[in-house]
């Protein structure tokens, strides 16, 4: 059994990598030619099982199917004081205009962070307590499956910290001091959402590699 991760982001991809050692990983490019995927959900699991869908039939189209599987991963960050913005728009937040529509295609992690913090500074917070989601979709010929992976904390104001991606350098988990990305990488696997997401995930891998061998 292999997997594709449904996504281009390569930050992702190393992650993920890092986390699931023991399975046979590729990114989405290396396998299937890039194509687009309009993540029109309004959850975080809808948008992860749209992604992971649409890779597996990709993958089935040209007969993959009997030995890839296809896995997603959906996460963002959501603030208590901003009525839980960014959330499932995190990788959007930029182009998200007032009415909660998305206009454009300019968003990236360095004005994503700027639209955070000013509006935190609109409404004179330093902080705001907030929690990470990531919600990973796994699609396969045996079926959907999808886990969930939470890590709280506060957003801050200011950015601290190079290490990591997103909002990294806005979020400090509870029980510690430093933002994300003040955070050596072991440290940040070990409590990240993305990683609870994907241990709990892994018990769904290791059911399916019994399956396909």
């Amino acid at each position: 059994m292999k997997i594709v991760l449904a996504t281009s982001n390569l930050d992702k991809v190393k992650e993920i990598k890092e986390f699931l050692k023991g399975y046979e990983i590729y990114a989405l490019s290396e396998i299937i030619k890039s194509f687009e995927i309009v993540e029109d959900g309004s959850t975080f699991q809808q948008n992860a099982l749209i992604k992971s869908r649409a890779v597996f039939a990709k993958l089935k189209e040209q007969g993959l199917d009997n030995e890839f599987i296809a896995l997603s991963d959906d996460s963002g960050i959501s603030v208590d004081a901003l009525g839980g913005e960014p959330g499932i728009y995190s990788a959007r937040y930029f182009d998200l205009d007032k009415n909660g529509k998305v206009c454009g295609k300019n968003a990236n992690d360095a004005n994503n962070r700027v639209k955070l913090i000013s509006k935190l500074k609109a409404l004179n917070l330093e902080s705001s307590s907030a929690h990470y989601t990531a919600c990973i979709a796994i699609s396969s010929k045996f079926g959907d499956y999808t886990t969930h992976g939470f890590m709280y904390g506060k957003a801050i104001d200011e950015e601290c910290g190079t290490n990591g991606f997103g909002y990294d350098a806005l979020f400090i988990p509870d029980g510690f001091t430093k933002t994300l990305g003040e955070l050596d990488n072991e440290t940040k696997l070990k409590i990240s959402h993305r990683s609870k997401g994907l241990e709990l995930a892994n018990f769904v891998l290791k059911s399916l590699k019994k399956n396909f061998s």
